[in-house]
Formats: structure tokens, C-alpha cells, sequence
């Protein structure tokens, strides 16, 4: 296809070969949580309209409806809304487990002295809400509920924060790391404290049950996917039978279930044997083609694109519904307003998370304490305290296991009230951070530490191809296929960005021919090679990028006639392959820096990720450039402070 061909904003997210469904990046598990967010919105409504309705009894008759699972004389007997709080919502801790695992190993917190400050900030922003719940409890009935004050609700969050902030990835980040930690330590929280007896046999089966689960990742055998959900099928019954709230198994299988790049020689594998089955088409090789393909993607990202919208859109707004039913009059409005459960549970969440966000953030910060650098500038992080102030599931879970009858109603509103003033909070610190003069902006950035790269191997002006700029505060690499179709469309982008932001920009193109896929890809970029032997480089590129269906051998030599090229000299050197270790050199950064298809972009040494049309690339590259060029500031205004 040519690249000039007119395409819609689609097109411009695709990527050649397999890379289109092989990532699962925070943005796509933020999008999903955005939109699931609204449906549990929509959820914990329709729950409090069908308690106050005049059908208020039937919420209660069917929640409370029992559903028994029996094998022989034994079985377990739960009412509806326990087989939700406990069953669905084990698979809601499981992809929160899963999403914490994948950045742990493949996002920015791999390098793990940049996962205490998030850990120190959320022990913070729990430990505040606990000492005000306890202020108006200590020593009353409510006391033992303390522990309903103290998590984030995961998905209500981060859908409130990409209302209010939606271009605050690295927030957004930080934030679901602090309600990641928030859930575990809440989950430890029910096993320990809110588990009224534990018997050791079953919990020693469980104990056995998740070590065979994590064992299973080196048995090479066909069935290991189906004895994987039999172990955890009964690693949750053993739970439940211990005493200890099953919900644990989720978090743990999540976060031990490890997630990795796809291997460049695992996809042109899988490439090669669904090519073997276009040959024969049999069930065994239709059987070994689709193992290839799943066992390229970590176990990690298959279960996040299975799970995930289920969690989001079914799951998570059923506990709502379950859950969010109170049946509000006079009377409870009237001691709601002088509860110590209600006024501990919502002061907790709208004052003491985002004091104890930004309070543990600032005591790990100092020298005395480890000195660590922030992600985040002081404003931002109180807005995302406030926003962590949104609990809401596991609150509610937590309050059903340590209050019942009017003091659950009680403590279910405070939460209702916590998840509702919360975000208000938000937006006023959001809308107070958007009008701060540029100098303050610019210190407070200054005092942040700088992006972890994606990019392995830095732009070098003596070996690397560079369009525009030399010293462009903005750097945009692509990795490229010229026999790709989705980089011919992305051509047409970068010459509109080249033209857009002058002397802003330098673009890098590195060559990643496909080769199991498209057969004339590495003698095209070898091609290149050879004409920018002979300084014709980006004539050549541009001419091959307009030519995609014109890449075979004749081509290539008329290609070099006709931009007037010694072609003796190009074909010889084309013939003899002088080129394909350079060629080579591109392609074993591109496999460090776990680029799987084309085009691939990197922005000032991050990965983009998502689409690649005008608009999208525009926007990431001038906030690439408004950061550069802020930091550039304050590093020249630093000696002046300093003297």
C-alpha cells in the first residue's frame, strides 16, 4: 500500500507482526479501568436506588439468597453477595496482582529503588486514616473497624484521575502502585485481623496447593494451563476452609506470575509454523501454531487481556451492586451525622489519605530517612493523595466483615460520602496546580527524577541516521520495516511533525526488517545502507517508503538509477552484503530495548506507546519538549541558587 494512500485515525495504531496484542502497557489497563470506573458508578447508583425503592426488601432477599456447591457430603454454602465479596472478587485481586507484577518487571519499577517511594506513601496514606478513625473510635463499639478506613478503591480512582488529570500517566502510575500496596496490606489486614480462626491443615494445603501453582512455570507439558486452574480452583477452597479470606489467593498468584517482552526468535517461530499450517493444514499443526502464539506473550499479559474487562465491567460493578444498597431515611441520616464510624470512615479517606500521602512522601524524601527522589512534583502528589481518597471496595468489604446491623449502614455511608467529597478535593488542587506561574512549575519539576529509558542504546550522530535538529531538545527513534505498511502511514506523520517543530525535533530511523513475515525487508534496508555509502541515505528511505510494493532486487537497482547513484558500485556492495552487520547492529537494539513490531517509537528515550497519528504524536512530543526544556532551565539557573 502506499504510504500517500488516505487513511483514518485506525490506521495509525496498527503495528507489524504480532506487537499489536502483545503489549498490555499501563495505558491500556488504565483505559479499561476508566471505563469500568463508570460502570461501577452506574452500579453502586442503581444499588442505592433498589434499596430505597419500593422494592427495597427484595435487595436484601436477594443478596442474601443461598447458593450451595456440593461434591459428596462436602461443599460450601454462601448467600449471593458472600459468593461476590469472596469468589468474583478474588479475580478483581488477581489482576491487580497481575498489573503490579508486569511493571515490577517490565515498566518503570523495575528498577526497584523507585518502587519505595510509591510503597512509603501509601503505608502513609493508610497509617493517617487509621489514627483518625481511631481518634473518634478508640475505645467505643466501632474500634475494631479501623481497618475500614484505610484502601483505595483501585478502579474508582484511577477513573476519577483520568477525569481530572488524563494526561497524568506517571501519576497515574504512582497511583495504582499505591493501591496496589493499599490492597495487599488490606488483604493481609482481613487474614490476620478480621479472621476469626484458622485451621492449620487446610492452610498448610494451601501453602502446598501455590507452590506447585509457581512450580508449574518450568513443567513443559500440554495440560500445565488446565492443572494451573485446577491448583488455583483449589488453593481459594483451601483458603476458605483455613478461615483466612480467600480473596489472599488472587493478590499471590498475580504477583508471582512474572511477565517479559516477547522474544524476537519466539515470534518468528510462531510465524513459521502458522505458515507450516497454511502449508497443511492438520490439527496437530494447528495445535503446535497456536501454542507458539500463546507462548510467546508472558502468562502475565495473557491473563490481564482475558481478565481484565471482566473485572472491570462485570465483576467489580456486581460487588457494587451486592454492596452499595443502603437503605437511607431520616434516622440514619440523623445518626450518620454524629457517628463516630461514619465521620471516622469519611474524614479518614478526605483529610487523612492525602496527609498521608504527602506527609510519608516528604519524611522519605529526607536525607535522614533514605533521601529518595520524587517521580512527582508536591502538587501533583497532594492531588493524587486526594484522589486516593476514593475507597470504596475493599472499604466496603472490610466494613461487612467488622460491622453489621446499623453500624454497616453507618459505615457504608461514610464511604459513599468519602468517594463522593474525595474528588472534589481533587479537582480543586488539580485546578490550583493548572494556574501556577511557570517558575514554580518549573522548580518543583526540577526536583523530580527523570524518566527510566526504554531505549538501550542512546543516538549516536556518528552512526545513527538523523533527520532535522542535531541538538533538538526533542528526540524521536523509529524502528522500521520498509516493507511495513503501517510505517509507510507513519512517513507521512513524522514529515508533518519535522515540519511542525523545526529545530525542536531530530528523528532517528534504525532499521527492523521482518523478515519472517516480509521476505524483501532486509535486502531494502540494506539498500539504504548502501546508498547512504554514497550520501543518498534519505533519498533512498523516503523513495522505498513512497515504493513499498516495488522492493525486489530489479527494483532496487532502478531505484539507485534513477537517483542518479554509481550503481555499480551500489549493486556490488548490495551483493556482497557490505551492509548487513549495520543492519544487524539496529536490530539487536531493537531486541534489547523489546521493540517486537514495526514501527516502533521511542520519545526522548521512551517507549510511545498506542497510535501514531498527527494528533497523538504532536501532543507526546511537546510534552517531551515543555519537560526538556524546563529541566534545561533549571539546570542552568541551578548555580545561581547554589552561590
Amino acid at each position: 500500500m502506499s504510504a500517500q494512500a488516505k487513511t483514518g485515525p485506525d490506521e495509525f495504531t496498527g503495528k507489524t507482526a504480532w506487537a499489536r496484542n502483545l503489549a498490555a502497557p499501563v495505558r491500556g489497563y488504565l483505559s479499561t479501568e476508566t471505563g469500568g470506573a463508570l460502570v461501577l458508578l452506574a452500579a453502586a447508583v442503581a444499588a442505592l436506588v433498589w434499596a430505597n425503592s419500593p422494592w427495597s426488601d427484595s435487595y436484601e432477599s436477594f443478596w442474601t439468597t443461598k447458593l450451595s456447591i456440593t461434591l459428596g457430603s462436602n461443599g460450601i454454602s454462601l448467600d449471593l453477595r458472600h459468593w461476590v465479596n469472596e469468589g468474583l472478587m478474588t479475580f478483581f485481586f488477581l489482576v491487580v496482582g497481575l498489573e503490579a507484577r508486569r511493571e515490577l518487571d517490565t515498566g518503570e519499577l523495575r528498577e526497584r529503588q523507585r518502587l519505595a517511594l510509591p510503597v512509603a506513601a501509601a503505608l502513609g496514606g493508610m497509617a493517617v486514616p487509621i489514627l483518625i478513625f481511631l481518634a473518634f473510635n478508640a475505645g467505643g463499639p466501632g474500634a475494631d473497624g479501623w481497618g475500614a478506613a484505610m484502601s483505595t478503591d483501585t478502579a474508582l480512582a484511577l477513573g476519577v484521575l483520568a477525569l481530572l488529570a488524563p494526561r497524568g500517566t506517571r501519576l497515574r502510575l504512582r497511583l495504582l502502585t499505591l493501591a496496589v500496596v493499599d490492597d495487599l496490606v488490606a488483604l493481609v489486614v482481613i487474614a490476620v485481623v478480621y479472621t476469626d480462626h484458622v485451621s492449620l491443615l487446610p492452610l498448610l494445603l494451601a501453602v502446598g496447593f501455590f507452590g506447585v501453582l509457581v512450580g508449574l512455570r518450568w513443567v513443559p507439558f500440554a495440560w500445565r494451563n488446565q492443572l494451573a486452574i485446577l491448583l488455583g480452583v483449589a488453593l481459594w477452597v483451601a483458603l476458605f476452609e483455613s478461615g483466612i479470606d480467600p480473596l489472599v489467593a488472587g493478590l499471590a498468584i498475580g504477583l508471582v506470575t512474572t511477565a517479559y517482552q516477547p522474544a524476537r526468535g519466539d515470534l518468528e517461530r510462531a510465524t513459521e509454523l502458522a505458515r507450516s499450517f497454511r502449508e497443511q493444514p492438520t490439527p496437530e499443526m494447528a495445535r503446535s501454531a497456536r501454542r507458539s502464539v500463546a507462548s510467546a506473550i508472558s502468562a502475565n499479559e495473557r491473563l490481564q487481556y482475558e481478565l481484565h474487562p471482566w473485572t472491570s465491567y462485570l465483576i467489580v460493578p456486581v460487588f457494587a451492586l451486592a454492596n452499595a444498597g443502603v437503605h437511607i431515611d431520616g434516622q440514619l441520616l440523623g445518626d450518620a451525622v454524629g457517628s463516630p464510624i461514619t465521620l471516622g470512615i469519611a474524614l479518614g479517606y478526605v483529610v487523612g489519605k492525602p496527609v498521608g500521602v504527602l506527609g510519608a512522601t516528604w519524611l522519605a524524601s529526607r536525607r535522614l530517612f533514605g533521601g529518595l527522589q520524587r517521580a512527582l512534583s508536591w502538587p501533583v502528589i497532594a492531588g493524587g493523595g486526594a484522589v486516593a481518597g476514593v475507597g470504596f471496595t475493599v472499604s466496603i468489604l472490610i466494613s461487612s466483615l467488622a460491622f453489621d446491623g446499623s453500624q454497616l449502614e453507618e459505615a457504608k455511608l461514610g464511604v459513599l460520602a468519602a468517594a463522593i467529597v474525595s474528588p472534589l478535593v481533587a479537582w480543586a488542587i488539580f485546578q490550583v496546580v493548572k494556574r501556577l506561574p511557570d517558575e514554580i512549575r518549573a522548580r518543583q519539576i526540577a526536583g523530580t527524577y527523570e524518566d527510566l529509558l526504554d531505549l538501550s542504546e542512546e543516538v549516536d550522530p556518528e552512526r545513527d541516521h538523523i533527520r532535522g535538529s542535531q541538538r533538538g531538545p526533542v528526540t524521536l527513534v523509529e524502528y522500521g520495516d520498509y516493507e511495513c505498511p503501517y510505517c509507510g502511514r507513519a512517513e507521512v506523520v513524522v514529515r508533518e511533525l519535522l515540519d511542525s517543530f523545526g529545530d525542536d525535533l531530530r528523528y532517528v530511523w534504525r532499521h527492523l526488517p521482518l523478515n519472517d513475515v516480509h521476505p524483501n525487508a532486509q535486502m531494502a534496508a540494506e539498500a539504504t545502507e548502501a546508498a547512504g555509502a554514497q550520501g543518498a541515505f534519505w533519498e533512498m528511505n523516503d523513495r522505498l517508503l513512497q515504493h513499498q510494493d516495488q522492493l525486489t532486487p530489479s527494483d532496487l537497482r532502478r531505484h539507485a538509477e534513477e537517483l542518479g547513484l554509481d550503481v555499480d558500485r551500489f549493486w556490488d556492495e548490495l551483493r556482497r552484503r557490505e551492509y548487513a552487520g549495520r543492519v544487524a547492529d539496529d536490530v539487536a537494539s531493537a531486541d534489547v530495548s523489546g521493540v517486537a513490531g514495526t514501527p516502533g517509537f521511542f520519545i526522548n528515550g521512551r517507549r510511545h506507546q498506542g497510535a501514531y497519528d498527527i494528533e497523538t504524536l504532536t501532543s507526546a512530543v511537546r510534552r517531551a519538549r515543555d519537560t526538556a526544556r524546563i529541566r534545561s532551565a533549571s539546570r542552568s539557573a541551578e548555580p545561581e541558587r547554589v552561590g
